[in-house]
């Protein structure tokens, strides 16, 4: 049996978020972001225990912002919160990651599609940027900046097709999805498979061809989900 693992001291031997402190009327919404970005690099694990108490010192505020960040998590099925007792970060659920790939497949086939119909060259500036970067980033072997630079590309394929709230929506619910990848990642070819699906559904974008665009993006999507059973077998303690 797995022990819970506990991260009992962890903020207070952290440096500050990003070297910044946090906003005045906006500290529920960055310790939101900041926990979820740190759940998502699997640092706090699935299983492990959260200090409310710990987390508030560590960001300099009350409880009160630390709990509605929690709670925002819970809802986003990141945290387990027993009431009076603890909170854990959440297993990862292979099924949730299913139903949310099913969606997000759903909105990223029309967001690509639109975009190869209007052979939409000139809004997809921010995407081809992310991709560069990405590059130097595995070539670096920053896998972490890699991860997140995969992210924003994809929001920047919204943004071009006017549906940006959309990948709002979406990331919401891919925190289990989003964990799978972060363990899928380091297999050897992910990463060139990555960048080679990415340029290629930019290429096919520009050019215009909507049945290549949807034929990359159902390639793309499908590769993580497809390696759950080696995942689950070598990190059986996450699920």
């Amino acid at each position: 049996m797995t022990e819970t693992p506990d991260l009992s001291g962890k903020f207070a031997a952290a440096p500050a978020p990003h070297g910044r402190p946090i906003k005045r009327g906006s500290a529920s919404a960055q310790i939101h972001d900041a926990l979820r970005e740190r759940i998502i690099a699997l640092e706090f694990a699935p299983g492990a225990f959260l200090s409310r108490s710990e987390i508030a010192t560590y960001y300099g505020v009350s409880q009160t912002p630390v709990r509605d960040a929690m709670m925002r998590l819970e809802e986003e099925g990141l945290l387990i919160i027993y009431p009076q007792s603890k909170t854990l970060v959440s297993k990862i659920d292979v099924a949730h990651a299913q139903e949310t790939q099913f969606l997000r497949l759903s909105i990223e086939l029309e967001v690509t599609r639109r975009l190869a119909q209007e052979s939409a060259a000139d809004r997809i500036g921010r995407a081809r940027t992310c991709l560069s970067l990405q590059r130097a980033a595995l070539e670096s072997g920053d896998l972490d900046e890699f991860g997140r630079l995969d992210r924003e590309y994809h929001g920047a394929l919204y943004e071009a097709a006017g549906v940006a709230n959309l990948w709002q929506i979406v990331t919401a619910r891919s925190g289990h999805i989003d964990r799978l990848r972060k363990l899928n990642l380091p297999d050897p070819g992910k990463s060139t498979s990555i960048l080679s699906c990415h340029d290629r559904i930019l290429k096919a974008i520009e050019s215009g061809d909507v049945p290549g665009v949807e034929a990359v993006v159902r390639e793309h999507l499908s590769g993580t989900l497809a390696q759950v059973p080696k995942i689950t077998e070598k990190y059986p303690e996450y699920f």
